[in-house]
């Protein structure tokens, strides 16, 4: 495998090879139906558990639901002739030639007319997909969708009547309960794997890139090169992870495994089966964690966890709701929120237009806020095509080393493709518009009207003048 994620140490666990360009070619989709899950929302124990000899008879059923995913790239490289050969040879055109690289991974049936969760990297920039079960049987798979902000993928083979997992309640897993890692480790053939929950909701940055959600499920069970995708179960025999990354300085299994939980992977998969693609819910705030001697501010307790809003994005589903910078959420729909990317990770998961009833603190007094969310695609902090920009904070500030006496608007993501990608970078503070100073988003979308600007910017210890133009 040739494919990993930012360290050394972390890597994604697919046996040969990854592929990190473009995504299979795929026909426009319409709306389809969701498939008839079997699910089970029970807790794994109700208490003391008798001592058990075997999990033969539990795992029978999930060996029959996972499957090999195998994956074919056509690699085309251009080679440059030697100008040597050229003086004696005349205008020689350069050559390209080509070659297939090809990947293993794993995958879970969950429904038996043909749907396969699987990761996004088993699947990304192959040219071909191939899936065979456990009876031996293959089949030609097509992408039904990816989402690379939590590596899960959905493919479908053409079949019916296929032996379907079943999908437990993520959410009640503990600490120390059993869980079962199955796949095709390294290509040597299906392979069960056993271990406990090691950790509940690790964030460990592979997704950063892409500013992903990361919630995974920490195992020992052995997961190994070529398990990605596959199913991580428990004691019952049902799903409730689907295995995707493993942290090894030798690429091997140290007991240091990660799974996407099911229940973040199946609220993917449901979007992705019926529309092609993943909206989420957006709440339209910058905020940062709470310290203590920020909760001491604003008349808490030292010890209260949560997150403290910084600023509300106007006309966002937080402004509509009646949020207000300073305002500190301790919960989202009862589930409780103690850092900023439990409050990412918990508005990702919901839908455009879901309510989302917040408990919160307001001049030291509890508050509930019910808001309805929009959608992240509204761009609601771009400025130009592509520009995402947020309110100076104090953290930006410090990070950045801005001197107190400027203020503006940072850059905090520009698109590759933004007509301001070689102009506007991340990191860079807009003082001033056409000489006038901007402090809010709106002011600054108005100045910015079709036509030539001056923009006045800091960006590593320096003002500087950048032009732009509008269209």
């Amino acid at each position: 495998m040739n494919s990993k994620f930012f360290s050394s140490m972390l890597v994604f666990a697919v046996a040969a090879s990854a592929f990190s360009h473009g995504l299979i070619a795929k026909e426009i989709v319409t709306p389809r139906k969701a498939p008839a899950l079997s699910v089970d929302n029970s807790p794994v124990s109700e208490g003391k558990s008798a001592v058990v000899t075997s999990y033969a008879d539990v795992l029978d059923s999930v060996q029959k639901a996972v499957v090999s995913v195998y994956s074919k790239k056509i690699v085309r490289e251009r080679v440059v002739i030697n100008p040597l050969l050229r003086q004696f040879f005349g205008d020689m055109p350069d050559q390209e030639r080509q070659h297939k690289e090809e990947g293993l991974g794993s995958g879970v049936i969950i429904s038996p007319d043909g749907y396969i969760l699987t990761n996004n990297h088993v699947v990304e920039g192959a040219d071909e997909l191939k899936v065979s079960l456990s009876d031996d049987r293959e089949y030609v798979a097509k992408v039904i969708g990816t989402d690379p902000k939590t590596d899960v993928a959905v493919i479908k083979i053409d079949a019916d009547k296929l032996p379907a997992i079943t999908i437990a309640d993520s959410g009640k897993l503990r600490v120390g309960d059993v869980v079962f890692a199955v796949g095709n480790p390294l290509g040597v053939g299906q392979t069960v794997t056993m271990g406990i929950v090691s950790a509940k909701g690790r964030k460990v940055g592979i997704l950063e890139e892409v500013k992903g959600y990361e919630d995974f499920i920490q195992t020992d069970a052995a997961i190994n090169m070529g398990n990605s995708g596959g199913a991580l179960v428990d004691a019952k025999g049902r799903l409730v992870g689907i295995n995707s990354a493993i942290i090894s300085p030798s690429r091997g299994n140290i007991g240091i495994g990660f799974a996407v939980p099911i229940n973040l992977a199946a609220s993917v998969m449901h979007s992705l089966i019926e529309t092609g693609s993943v909206s989420r819910g957006f709440l339209g705030v910058q905020a940062q964690n709470l310290t203590a001697d920020d909760a001491v501010n604003l008349g808490l307790p030292r010890e209260t966890k949560g997150v403290v809003v910084t600023d509300v994005t106007p006309k966002s589903a937080a402004d509509k709701g009646g949020l207000k910078a300073g305002d500190v959420v301790f919960s989202v729909n009862e589930k409780p929120v103690t850092t900023l990317d439990e409050l990412h990770l918990v508005i990702g998961e919901m839908a455009p237009g879901a309510k989302a009833k917040l408990k919160i603190a307001r001049d030291g007094k509890p508050l509930s806020v019910e808001v309805t969310l929009g959608k992240t695609d509204d761009n609601p902090n771009e400025l130009l095509p592509g520009v995402q920009v947020s309110a100076l904070t104090h953290e930006f500030r410090a990070k950045l080393r801005i001197p107190d006496r400027l203020d503006g608007l940072i850059v905090t993501d520009v698109a590759e493709d933004s007509p301001y990608a070689e102009r506007l970078v991340p990191g860079l503070l807009i003082t001033q518009i056409d000489r006038q100073e901007v402090t809010e988003l709106e002011v600054a979308r108005t100045a910015l009207k079709p036509g030539r600007h001056i923009l006045f910017v800091y960006y590593r210890g320096a003002l500087r003048m950048v032009g732009v133009e509008v269209k």
